[in-house]
């Protein structure tokens, strides 16, 4: 059976590509959801005042947090993708640990979280075992 469109899985570029979009769709849709979180306020509170239903209904009417889940299912999607054409042992830990650095950068640039200098040595740590996975 034919793929509905052509992909080219040889090479740096499509592998770089195709850990790309796991990453960016991920930390697309962490960002989202801890800011839709963030907008509705304390879900204890809310439910103190209006029950469950109330903090449920206070998360399903919120934008933020469908736009947020909905990077996350691509992000999913992504993976499959990635794990269908390239090996296990590099998608997971690439994955997993670039996007650990685009959320510490994400986290301080749009929701001005206080990021300290651990995390970003632990940024760097993570980019250098990176390089080294990739070669």
């Amino acid at each position: 059976m034919m793929a509905p469109f052509p992909v080219s899985t040889s090479g740096p570029w499509a592998a770089a590509s195709m850990i790309a979009a796991v990453i960016v769709c991920s930390t697309t849709g962490e960002v989202l959801t801890a800011a839709a979180m963030k907008s509705i306020g304390d879900l204890d509170a809310i439910r103190a005042r209006s029950g469950l239903k109330g903090a449920i209904r206070a998360v399903i009417t919120c934008p933020l947090f469908f736009a947020g889940v909905s990077f996350l299912a691509l992000a999913f999607f992504s993976l499959l993708f990635a794990l269908n054409h390239l090996n296990l042992s590099f998608v997971a830990p690439a994955s997993a640990s670039l996007t650990l650095v685009t959320n510490a950068i994400a986290a301080k640039v749009f929701l001005k979280e206080n990021v300290d200098r651990r995390r970003w040595t632990a940024a760097a740590l993570v980019c250098v075992g990176v390089y080294f996975l990739a070669h």
